[in-house]
């Protein structure tokens, strides 16, 4: 199999992660008014892939060893196509709300089988997880940006604006169909297993999930932190955008900077205290701008490189899955909650100061966690 079609193969998966849920923000207002949904069941259309990332990437690692890594993957990009195009068949709360557990349970299966894809083919080369990263982001970013844009030409079409994003899947589908061939090795003696007793691993899952937990609540609240400084609601959402488009640069950036130099420990910081300096911005009720700039700099190298570290810690494609599918599922529950702590603090105090006082605390905690993962084992410096 040549080079670039495994990498077309990893890009094209990555893609596929993420329009499912963000295609959905945009259009809340709407969704809200049209099919009379409530406040609570539209935050299920976030929060239910979110969970679902969590609580199912464990059964990743046994369907990769009953399936074989590939099927799995494609097994997965089936479940988020078929979700996307359910949305196609009929507007109702029903649907999207199923079709939001159905996508999340996909994604949960595809993501840390990635990064033991990109172990099994580049064993050597972990600075590929920047192809998977930026691909998410991407696709996050996209599905974001156009799906306004789409709902209006296409008379204001809910079921067709959300359903589009299935055409992603479909190539996904027809460039993995080569790799249906790909059986579980039945002679294999190693199966994969959780490694809940590893520290490293415990500490690794701690990191993911301070991280998604930082990302998800500056996802979902930058632009009302925005709006509650005076901003324009065209200026506050614009921000998001900012947020969303300059980690692409990013998570192509630091994971090849890791793999040429080392210096985990460094990047690993760099990426958080940008994090750090981009709170205190807000929290002195500075420019909007840096501050956004600053975060999505640290958004940006952080989630490449909590992809990275499974993949690096361990020795085979096996390992790296299953190391990946407890990182997530710890991280991603983690992570979902991070929004719905800073909204709570934000209805108790009435402010976001204290919010943000509380993501600062995060991102402390985040770096001693990243201190004592990156002081216990020598740093690879070469790859």
């Amino acid at each position: 199999m040549k080079k670039f079609y495994l990498l077309l193969a990893i890009f094209i998966a990555a893609l596929n992660l993420r329009p499912i849920i963000t295609s959905v923000a945009p259009l809340l207002g709407t969704l809200r008014s049209d099919l009379g949904m409530s406040g609570l069941t539209a935050s299920l259309l976030t929060t239910f892939p979110v969970l679902c990332m969590g609580l199912f990437a464990p059964v990743a690692t046994a369907l990769s060893d009953r399936l074989g890594l590939e099927r799995t993957v494609f097994t997965a990009l089936l479940l988020i196509t078929g979700a996307t195009a359910l949305r196609g068949i009929v507007s109702s709360v029903t649907i999207l709300v199923v079709s939001a557990l159905v996508g999340g349970i996909g994604i949960s299966l595809a993501g840390p089988l990635l990064s033991g894809f990109i172990k099994k083919y580049f064993p050597t080369k972990p600075g590929i997880v920047s192809i998977y990263s930026a691909s998410m982001t991407v696709g996050a970013a996209i599905a974001s940006v156009f799906s306004i844009p789409i709902y209006n030409r296409s008379n204001q079409s809910l079921a067709l604006t959300l359903s589009c994003w299935a055409i992603l899947g479909v190539i996904a589908l027809f460039v993995w169909s080569v790799f249906l061939r790909n059986r579980a090795n039945k002679e294999s003696l190693v199966r994969s297993k959780l490694p809940i007793r590893n520290k490293r691993a415990i500490l690794l899952t701690l990191f993911f999930g301070l991280m998604a937990s930082m990302f998800y609540s500056v996802t979902a609240w930058i632009s009302p932190i925005a709006h509650s400084f005076g901003y324009s609601a065209a200026s506050s959402a614009m921000f998001l955008t900012i947020f969303t488009i300059i980690q692409i640069p990013v998570s192509l950036t630091i994971p090849g900077l890791v793999a040429k130099f080392g210096k985990r420990r460094f990047f690993l910081i760099f990426c958080s205290v940008s994090e750090f300096i981009g709170m205190v911005i807000l929290l002195l009720h500075l420019p909007m701008l840096p501050a956004v700039i600053f975060l999505g700099i640290g958004a940006g190298g952080l989630f490449p490189l909590a992809l990275m570290l499974p993949i690096v810690e361990t020795n085979t494609s096996e390992e790296a899955g299953a190391w990946s599918a407890m990182s997530q599922c710890g991280g991603y529950i983690i992570g979902a909650m991070g929004p719905l702590l800073i909204g709570a603090i934000y209805d108790h105090s009435g402010t976001f100061n204290a919010a943000l006082l509380a993501m600062l605390v995060i991102i402390v905690a985040m770096i001693g966690v990243q201190l004592l993962i990156t002081g216990r084992k020598a740093e690879v410096q070469t790859c």
